[in-house]
């Protein structure tokens, strides 16, 4: 073949870099526009193995984006000048699409698998886009408005008609009427005009697990409130299980403990900041995750990290709580994320290894989190300012950690660290509350619990401190490197005893393997005592027996699907 010029080369590399994310962008919306066929069907299989197979999609296609450029440019893969250029280049084919943001993150992935870059390289990176402003306009508005209402019945009457559902309803009207009654009394509460005004609403749904979701939000007078409507489809039909009015019930919709969404949008642009407008206290990057462009919203998150960084004179620091046998946890105080670095030794009685610790967090990623496992977003080679870390941690880092960072005399890199969202410690949280929040967190943990059993997880390590509590009050787990699925676990009776001594004994008296589990002796270590032990006991002390849990496991080989409802029992209709 003829040897290609440097500028020949850079205009082929960013042709193959656009193709191969038109690739990932069609076969990206091919799935996610079967997601209302699935939901109109019930086929609840179909959509699970939609979730999976999105979630892969885009590791799929840069391996063979990477594989193509290697093959591209050979020896002169890391001609420094060749990727600047085809980055100018890259950045011209894709100023007309609807997701010039979600592309350029692309180009980002490409470049740092092969430069395998330590902090970032503004050249052949897009470390803030391109545009300052879209580089397109929206063909349309993301949402639908409606105005001119004559009543709050008719006008969900006619949100729920132009949502077209193949699917029938139970019974449309009765469905309209309740979110009349919960929307005037809402208004009410409020104190602000008898009638709504406007309503905008996104126009397509969003899809997750065994539910469908119609956001919006609603305008009277000077107040403006979100608006979503829950809907599931039960036997008899279509109907609408809850209204969520206020900020914190969407966000919690939205959650960072739940599954991505399947909704189907060409400009996630401007749904993601009409999301916004109605969860101001969301972050862009979270939002992105949300819809399934997780890898954008790792992108934004960094973006909002270096932000916080520039106007901060905080320092890094050994995050709140009980130390970590596996993880080394730490944060900024005024900062609601946390990072985590996987030791390079873990304490007695930990025996898992780096390698089994990392698949653990790769198996919550494609696992339904059922709003109750905190998501965590992997970043490799993080560049920092040795100066933000506080003296103890850079201690802690350089004795436990030399695996996952390099610590330097100017600078600290992060070689491979993870990003969550930071919580209260439920030990602590259970320590400080006032008594009844406390015991509703402690409720709330065994809901939890069973939540994660519905959807196949078991958390192995069940002590407080490896759940938190969120804003919103709801408890979620965090602690990921003895979880497993629940079905590969062997819950048993214990063995009975004629010998007191034995029971007393600090070695059982019988032979264990490896994933028996004894559910009668969660008592003894779960940490709870006085009030909050009897409150747990009575709500959910069935945990304590092995029916309980080979029930759920029964069901789950039964190929029994659950509905986790990301609401209370409280917010429902019927």
């Amino acid at each position: 073949m003829t040897r290609l010029t440097d500028s020949r080369l850079a205009n082929v590399g960013a042709t193959t870099l656009q193709t191969a994310y038109n690739t990932f962008h069609d076969q990206f919306q091919a799935i996610t526009g079967q997601a209302k066929r699935r939901f109109e069907t019930q086929d609840w299989g179909g959509l699970q193995e939609d979730a999976a197979a999105r979630l892969g999609l885009y590791r799929r296609i840069v391996d063979l984006a990477e594989a193509a450029i290697r093959d591209l440019l050979r020896e002169r893969l890391d001609n420094k000048l060749i990727w600047v250029s085809m980055k100018a280049v890259y950045s011209g084919l894709i100023a007309r699409r609807d997701d010039w943001e979600v592309a350029e993150t692309f180009f980002n992935s490409v470049t740092r698998r092969i430069f395998t870059t330590v902090g970032v390289d503004h050249q052949i990176e897009f470390v803030a886009t391109d545009f300052e402003t879209p580089p397109t306009r929206p063909q349309s508005p993301v949402y639908r408005v409606y105005s001119r209402i004559t009543s709050t019945t008719d006008l969900v009457t006619a949100i729920l008609r132009d949502a077209r559902f193949a699917a029938p309803f139970r019974n449309m009207a009765e469905d309209a009427r309740l979110v009349a009654e919960r929307i005037d009394a809402q208004l009410e509460a409020l104190n602000t005009l008898r009638t709504v005004e406007r309503v905008e609403m996104v126009k397509p749904a969003f899809y997750r697990g065994m539910g469908a979701y119609l956001v919006g939000r609603l305008f009277s007078g000077s107040q403006s409130f979100p608006l979503a409507l829950a809907l599931i489809h039960t036997p008899e039909g279509l109907t609408v299980d809850s209204v969520l009015l206020d900020e914190d019930s969407v966000s919690i919709l939205f959650s960072f403990a739940h599954s991505y969404f399947h909704v189907d949008v060409e400009r996630p642009y401007d749904l993601v900041y009409f999301l916004k407008a109605i969860m101001p206290r969301k972050r862009t990057g979270e939002l992105y995750i949300s819809l399934g462009y997780n890898k954008h919203g790792k992108t934004e998150l960094y973006r909002d990290l270096l932000d916080h960084l520039a106007y901060t004179q905080e320092r890094f620091e050994i995050a709140r709580g009980q130390r970590g046998m596996v993880m080394l946890v730490f944060t900024m105080p005024s900062y609601d994320i946390v990072l985590k670095l996987i030791k390079d030794h873990f304490n007695y009685p930990k025996d898992s290894t780096r390698k089994e610790v990392m698949a653990k967090y790769d198996l919550v990623y494609r696992h339904d989190r059922a709003g109750r496992l905190v998501d965590a977003q992997s970043f490799e080679y993080l560049e920092f300012s040795r100066d933000l870390f506080s003296p103890e941690l850079l201690e802690a880092l350089q004795r436990d950690c030399s695996q996952s960072v390099i610590v330097g005399e100017a600078t600290v890199v992060l070689a491979h660290a993870y990003f969550q969202r930071r919580v209260i410690p439920l030990d602590i949280f259970a320590r400080e509350a006032r008594e009844a929040t406390a015991c509703a967190a402690v409720v709330d943990y065994g809901q939890a619990i069973k939540d994660m059993a519905c959807s196949n997880i078991f958390p192995g390590d069940m002590l407080l401190k490896n759940f938190g509590v969120t804003r919103h009050g709801r408890v979620v787990f965090y602690d990921y490197d003895e979880l497993c699925l629940l079905e590969e676990c062997n819950f048993r009776r214990l063995p009975p005893t004629d010998r007191y001594e034995e029971e007393l004994a600090a070695e059982p008296w019988f032979h264990i393997n490896t994933n028996d589990i004894f559910p009668e002796e969660f008592p003894n270590f779960l940490g709870l005592s006085g009030s909050l032990r009897a409150v747990f006991e009575s709500a959910h002390g069935d945990l304590y027996t092995v029916d309980y849990w080979r029930a759920r496991q029964d069901g789950i080989r039964a190929g029994e699907r659950a509905h986790i409802f990301p609401y209370q029992a409280g917010q429902r209709l019927h």
